[in-house]
């Protein structure tokens, strides 16, 4: 795939990430354990884990830029 797509694959996955998890947290720090019918606890570790996957993308494109595949 496009190094380019990948890298704006990435930057949008994680830009997701960061707002659930801000989200979730502002949520749970007004006194609510619920967003919408999800538990904030939940919703922030899908939060997390949207940024994790965003890492590995970005992870991906590192590894293959210094082993030569474009």
């Amino acid at each position: 795939m496009n190094k380019d797509f990948l890298g704006t694959v990435a930057n949008i996955v994680a830009a997701i990430g960061v707002v659930i998890c801000a989200v979730s947290g502002l949520t749970r720090l007004l006194g609510n354990y619920h967003v919408l019918g999800y538990e904030a606890l939940t919703l922030f570790i899908g939060g997390i884990s949207l940024m994790v996957f965003s890492t590995l993308i970005k992870l991906h494109i590192i590894e293959s830029h210094i082993s030569g595949k474009r």
